[in-house]
Order: C-alpha cells, then structure tokens, then sequence
C-alpha cells in the first residue's frame, strides 16, 4: 500500500496542496519530510503526538523524516488557534523546554539506533541572522496583503496581534526553505491549523528556487470525539507523555476508557497495526462490545510505544489489583502512582483503634457507624477484610511506612498518607 493510500484509509489525511504530486513522488522516491514542535511547555501532550506519527509512518515505509524542535519560532510564539497574544517565555525558559522536548522525541523515535530520522533545531539556523538580512532575504519575499489574509492573522485583526506573532510566518517559512536546501526535505506535515503557515512555506521555496521546485504541505485532520468535543482532554487537564506529569496508569486508564464510537478511528490513527488486525477488532466491538478488547489493544500499543513494556506491565498490574481488590502485592510506589486521584488523607499514626482512626481522619462519620461498617465486613486494610472492633492499626500495617489503604464497600478506596 502507497504510504498516502495508507494515510487515506486511517483517515490521517485534511488538506494537501498537490495530491496527485505527492503521490508520484512517494512512488518514485525516498522523499524528506518534516514536522515541528514548539517549546511552549517542558512536555508534549497526546495531542502533540497526532501530526508525528504521520511522521513515523513515513518513516516505516522508507522515507527520511526530521523533526524539527523551534527554539527560535517557540520564542515569539505561533498565533495559530489562538485568540489573544501569548506570553512570552525567557530565552532561558524556551531553551530548558527545547531540551526536554528533544530528550522525548528521542526516546519516541530515535531509541532504535538503526532509525533513519532527524533531529534538528531552528535556533541552529536563525540565531546569527541580523535584522537587516531577515528584512532584505526573507521580508521582501512576503507580501503583506497575503500576508493578512491568512486564516491564523485574519481571525486575529479584531482582537489584535503583534509585529513579533505577525512574522511567525515567515519563521516558520524560512524553516520549509532551509530544510528544503540543506535536508532534502520536499513535505511539511501539520495540523489543520498550520496550513497557511505551511503554504507560506512553500511560495517562499517557488521563489527562491522556482516554480518547479517539488515542494508539499499536508495537513492532520482535527481530532474530535464521537461527542464532538476535543481529543485529548480530561477533567484533569492534557494527558502529558511525562510520566511525572501523567502516570503511565493514568496514561493507559486514558485509552482503555474510549468510547466505542471513537475506538476504532483511534487504533486506526495511533497504533501501527495492520488493517487485518484493525478489521478484526471492529468486529469485537460490534459483537462483543462488553469485552472492550479493542479499548485495551489501543490502551497496551500506547502505553507501551510512549512509555516502554515494563511501564504497561505495571500500569495492567494496578488496573487488576484494582479491579479484583487484590492490593497486597503492590509497591508504595505503584500505590501512589494508581490512588492518587483517590481522596486522600494524612495520618502520623503510632497505634490506634480502627474505629476511632477511621472517625478521626473523615472516612466514616460516626464511631457508631464505623463499628457497623466494620463488623459487617465492608471494610478493608490494604485488601485485608477487617472485622474486629478491637483492632489495632499502627504504622506497620502500611506500605513500605508511606501509606495505607482503605477501602470501605466494594468500590470506595481512601488512601491515607502516613506523616512523622
């Protein structure tokens, strides 16, 4: 199958300025290609992901990726999708950003040493140009009419957008042009958002390098659930590839928690598996949706491609301890990683009654009903059923002293910090 054929059927492809042009030339060559990522945060979240594993699927069928970090664009800002002026960040706070982010796209994607993908700054390139050159090179180049009817300035006229978002463009323009000249690089991919940054780029090649200059864009389409609201949000914010920031349990708890509606679109665009295999677990869904084994192959394949084999094996170990309330053989670790959305509470315990221990730290609200709570079996001790009204917790009855786990019913879990 032809790469954009393949593109096509994960219905990975939104905009492209010469289909049938990048057809032929993904038929007759190796072709470069690449994607940028600003440092505007010291992650990349889920969304971040979508445009680059257009990338990556290039690269598996053949073809020379770059991706490029912009430690130059990163510090002005893009006014793509945005409704009012970024903030700006410290030269120093972009270049820590840069770093981070360049240390993930190497673990993603550079972590087979036999990878034949880039990696490139565009601080690299831009930091010696003076004014006078950006003005006289590349200014003169733009026309400022064009200029102000691209979508990602002209939403912005009523609101108001600076000189400094302004020339984001041709930044991002100069980038096309320098990979074009010195990577061999023919194709930008982005999201839809970019595309007039994209076809800048490329009325910037025509006229540096003439109109037969074989140059492309390609667009991601946006990425909308079933529902209609955006891809890649939950209550607590973006799911962050930084396991400190989102916990590989809370990354898979992500994907194993679609709906049924978006599952398939999801394996389709994320993971690298086959159409055979794709096929196969459409008819799951439809047959035995209950089983949600299409939810756990999506929840597995990226747990594991954006975190490693032993952060999946770990997430699915929390997962079943959880489900079965078999807790004992969890790490104080994989305890804080799968609770800690649990409500929560600190103890400096030594020894004390259950009943009143429960009482005092808020989990029942009477002794009264902490001791019917208790006789009748609904509580557990870090998954050990408690029914004596006598008993006696004490620090040793946490894990590794960091932490002990209360669950009242079959469902309800507390997890109470222990503090000297």
């Amino acid at each position: 199958m032809n790469i954009i054929d393949e593109l096509e059927w994960r219905g990975a492809i939104n905009q492209q300025t010469d289909a049938e042009g990048l057809r032929k030339l993904t038929e007759e060559e190796q072709i470069g290609l690449y994607c940028g990522v600003d440092p505007t945060g010291d992650s990349l979240h889920i969304g971040h992901l979508i445009p680059f594993i257009v990338l990556k699927r290039f690269q598996l069928a053949g073809h020379r990726p770059v991706i490029l970090i912009g430690g130059a664009t990163g510090s002005i800002g893009d006014p793509s999708g945005k409704s009012e002026e970024r903030v700006l960040q410290s030269m120093d706070q972009v270049v820590e950003n840069a770093n981070a982010l360049t240390a993930q796209m190497k673990k993603l994607f550079l972590s087979d040493s036999s990878a034949d993908i880039r990696l490139v700054n565009n601080y690299d390139w831009t930091k010696d140009l003076t004014l006078l050159d950006f003005l006289r090179d590349f200014g003169k180049n733009f026309n400022i009419n064009a200029m102000l009817a691209k979508d990602i300035v002209a939403s912005r006229l009523d609101t108001g957008i600076s000189f400094t978002e302004f020339t984001y463009q041709i930044l991002q323009s100069m980038d096309f042009l320098h990979l074009f000249q010195n990577e061999g690089v023919n194709l930008q991919i982005g999201g839809q958002d970019q595309w007039g940054n994209i076809t800048a780029g490329l009325d910037l090649i025509r006229k540096k390098e003439g109109t037969e200059a074989k140059a492309f864009g390609l667009t991601i389409p946006l990425m909308l659930k079933a529902d209609g609201t955006k891809f890649g949000k939950t209550a607590g914010g973006a799911v962050w590839l930084d396991p400190k920031k989102t916990t590989p349990y809370e990354f898979y708890q992500f994907w194993v928690n679609q709906d049924d509606r978006d599952v398939i679109k999801y394996l389709k665009y994320f993971t690298f598996l086959s159409k055979e295999e794709i096929d196969a677990l459409t008819e799951k869904v439809e047959t035995e949706p209950h089983k949600r084994e299409a939810q756990k192959v999506l929840a597995s394949e990226m747990t594991r491609f954006v975190h490693s084999e032993q952060a999946l094996q770990d997430a699915l170990k929390i997962t079943e301890a959880l489900f079965t309330g078999e807790v004992k053989e969890l790490t104080a670790d994989e305890i804080a990683e799968g609770f800690k959305n649990m409500p929560t509470f600190e103890s400096d315990l030594k020894e004390q009654e259950l009943v009143t221990w429960l009482v005092d730290l808020g989990i029942e609200p009477s002794r009264r009903q902490s001791r019917e709570d208790i006789q009748n079996g609904a509580i557990s001790i870090n998954g050990d059923k408690v029914t004596d009204l006598e008993f006696v917790i004490t620090a040793e009855n946490s894990f590794e002293g960091r932490f002990i786990l209360v669950r009242r019913g079959k469902k309800k879990y507390f997890l109470v910090k222990l503090v000297s």
